[in-house]
């Protein structure tokens, strides 16, 4: 059985006529935020709109493999609404994946996200998910 939690961080209040020095600002907060939720022995997939894109097979045998090198805990991250923050999250990953090039709620890159995760577990296990 495998445990799904999710752990939001708090996104900075970003002013409306925020300048380049603001936004980077946020983004380091931001950043640091999520890296105090990342643990060193973790497996860390970013996602980043400037990442790897995967088929939902490849997606899965690549859990499969972290799971056998002994990765028990799988942290996803998703950006907030300036995106990720560089480089300190990025360099972090172990993959940054991409849903391609479209930009999605933060809400439904979730859902997303959680679909094709439990899409890789029935594919790993061998059942039949998709079609």
């Amino acid at each position: 059985m495998a445990e799904f939690t999710v752990t939001e961080v708090a996104d900075e209040r970003l002013p409306d006529n925020a300048g380049t020095a603001e936004k980077t600002r946020i983004l380091a907060k931001e950043g640091s935020r999520i890296l105090s939720h990342v643990r060193s022995q973790d497996l860390c997939i970013v996602l980043d709109v400037g990442g790897r894109t995967m088929a939902s097979e490849a997606f899965a045998r690549y859990l499969n493999d972290a799971i056998l090198e002994g990765k028990n805990r799988i942290t996803l991250v998703i950006g907030g609404s300036l995106g990720i923050a560089p480089p300190e999250v990025r360099s972090r990953a172990d993959l940054r994946l991409s849903f391609g090039p479209m930009t999605f709620p933060h809400q439904m890159a979730r859902l997303i996200l959680a679909e094709q995760i439990y899409r890789a577990a029935m594919i790993n296990a061998g059942r039949q998910y998709h079609r």
